[in-house]
């Protein structure tokens, strides 16, 4: 059996002196190796020494592993961004340059305590959704090596997938963050332009370019992302993400879109539309409401990825090279590259205010929905197929992935099963610029809500065993939740008082037993008073929402006496804000507590 490098198992391990970073590293290696005599899948342009890798392990095991939240997790990195000390290709041997200095990126991780393990193989310069564009051999499925890995960021998913590393650092410009998790069985996170510096990334579109993650499960993701986000002061593309807001993923319901069976596209994958229909109602299932979305305009700016002057783009970004070295480039590649130069400044700012429109035209769509389902690729090509038609069959890839990119939205690939060959059959979530969050947590529960999941990657791990929610914490909301026990419910006479400010129920809950409720005299009518008492409480049905916190000021100051906001104890654990009662206005009220809660008595007293 392959090693469990999710990065709570292994924390877990370490924290019980069951493993050190270099016992880990010692069992990697010669899995590596074992992996190695199977098949040579094309992997790695350069896999680090078994002595490189303990030299950092050996680093680790003088620190605290409790201060570092990344303490002896290995991580393989693409082949574009860069390792000090090691050479970057970008898969083109005649580029190569070797970096004093770790990317922006690489460097946050080593900081927290991961293990870099190698450079993984690409489509060179990052230009591709294939993984078969490179002189160091077609990177080779996971699952079944007959079929690509997906590309650009091939071995960075492959590696994952087969149990080589925890996680890994892609690049995603079109798609190249989340093709290969979907042909792979993983997560892969294209997080919201400028959250993750690329200092020290070979750009291909600079404009559109991220650092994407590949990982076992959301989770693993989420901790990454916490570690690799923020600026630099170096990536004058790098930006402040806002507060993640409103966590949908965490809410008791959430409205998602769906394409109509017209704009669906699965070319010529009879059972891709089942997949994506599964995944659908195992998101209604989870609280979802699916609301149909004319995916035309989306798809339209999809097309202006290979049409417009994002080509010029790829272009600049090795201009030099390319025209004085063009012969060492692949002959697809070339190709397609060298089509940069026919684009004219007119030509860019006519496909810019194109871009624009469309856009625009987009927009409603957010006004009704949390995020977008997508699959994630309609279907799965065989590594023959690819090479006997590049172009066509790289562009049927991106057909759910290109309009994310360029028109700056989040989104994460979650894998949802199996086709009948074998090959996974995942779905992508795409939600607005700052989202990242939202998307993860959903993620979570929709990948262990899969049946037909019951492993993570190609090793034999369960994703229900290794998922959990994300760790809140890692990314501030800018919202407050505040739990309502009275006329703020669903549907009672106050509750405009949230909605009117933004706020979305998360779940209903109950206090703990030690609560008393009474319907309070005088004032206006439907107002109750929860009082926290030492003995006859009992549980209190109430509703937790959560509101922006540029909201909550408002809100308070519009509760009148003998009503306040302080701190109330959830049954089963746990503390949430939310209404309490003065106790001296108990004196003379009804107590209703052996109703439950208000929306019971309110039945009762009709």
């Amino acid at each position: 059996m392959r090693l469990d490098l999710s990065i709570p198992h292994l924390r877990t391990q370490y924290a019980s002196g069951s493993l050190t970073p270099v016992q880990m590293v010692e069992a990697l290696y010669a899995q590596m190796l074992a992996e190695d005599a199977l098949i040579d899948r094309h992997i790695w342009i350069h896999r680090l020494s078994k002595e490189a890798m303990l030299a950092y392990a050996q680093s680790l095991e003088v620190r605290d592993a409790q201060a570092l939240p990344l303490y002896g997790i290995p991580f393989a990195i693409k082949d574009n961004i860069d390792l000090a000390g090691v050479p970057t290709t970008a898969a083109c041997p005649d580029f190569a340059y070797t970096p004093d200095k770790s990317a922006t990126v690489v460097q946050r991780l080593i900081a927290a305590g991961a293990i870099p393990v190698g450079k993984t193989n690409l489509d060179q310069f990052a230009n591709g959704l294939v993984g078969v564009r490179s002189p160091y051999g077609a990177c080779k499925n996971s699952i079944n090596p007959d079929y690509i890995s997906g590309g650009s960021s091939a071995g960075s998913a492959v590696s994952v997938a087969l149990g080589l590393a925890s996680f890994s650092l892609g690049t995603d410009t079109a798609g190249s963050g989340r093709v290969p998790a979907g042909l792979n069985n993983l997560i892969g996170l294209k997080p919201s332009l400028g959250r993750i510096p690329t200092t020290g990334v070979i750009p291909a579109c600079r404009t559109l370019d991220v650092v994407s993650i590949f990982a076992l499960t959301a989770t693993d993701a989420a901790a990454v992302l916490a570690v690799a986000q923020g600026p630099d002061g170096v990536d004058s593309f790098a930006r402040v993400v806002p507060p993640a807001g409103f966590n949908f993923g965490n809410a008791a319901s959430f409205t998602f879109g769906v394409p109509r069976a017209q704009d669906l596209e699965f070319h010529g994958n009879a059972e891709g539309p089942a997949q994506y229909n599964a995944a659908v109602a195992r998101l209604v299932a989870l609280g979802g409401k699916p609301v149909e979305v004319d995916l035309r305009p989306f798809i339209s700016v999809a097309q202006l990825l290979y049409e417009g002057p994002w080509v010029a783009e790829r272009y600049a970004a090795i201009r030099s090279f390319i025209e004085s070295k063009p012969e060492a480039l692949h002959p697809v590649t070339r190709a397609i590259t060298e089509k940069g130069i026919r684009f004219s400044a007119p030509d860019t700012f006519a496909a810019l205010y194109k871009l624009k429109d469309l856009a625009l035209a987009t927009q409603p769509v957010w006004e009704q929905i949390d995020f977008l389902l997508t699959p994630t690729a309609g279907t799965a090509y065989m590594i023959a197929e690819v090479e006997a038609n590049p172009v066509a069959l790289n562009s049927n890839l991106g057909h759910y992935t290109n309009f994310v990119n360029l028109l700056d939205l989040s989104a994460i690939a979650v894998p949802g099963g199996f086709m009948t060959n074998g090959m996974p059959c995942g779905v992508t979530m795409v939600a607005p610029y700052g989202k990242d969050f939202a998307l993860l947590s959903l993620a979570a529960s929709l990948h262990s809500s899969a049946g037909g999941v019951t492993t993570v990657g190609a090793t034999e791990h369960s994703p229900h065993k290794l998922g959990t929610v994300p760790d809140a914490s890692l990314f501030p909301s800018g919202q407050i939740q505040v739990a309502v026990c009275g006329a703020h419910l669903s549907g009672l006479p106050l509750n405009a008082q949230l909605t009117s400010r933004d706020a979305r129920l998360i779940r209903s809950v109950n206090s703990s037993a030690d609560y008393k409720l009474f319907a309070l005299p005088g004032g206006p009518p439907f107002r109750p008073g929860m009082v926290r008492v030492a003995d006859g409480g009992a549980p209190i049905a109430m509703e937790i929402w959560e509101m922006p916190a540029t909201a909550f000021g408002s809100f308070v100051a519009g509760i009148p006496a003998p009503l306040g906001i302080g701190t109330v104890a959830l049954q089963g654990g746990g503390t949430v804000k939310g209404f309490v009662c003065e106790a001296i206005a108990a004196d003379g009220a009804q107590d209703i507590t052996h109703h439950g809660g208000w929306r019971a008595y309110l039945a009762a007293a009709k």
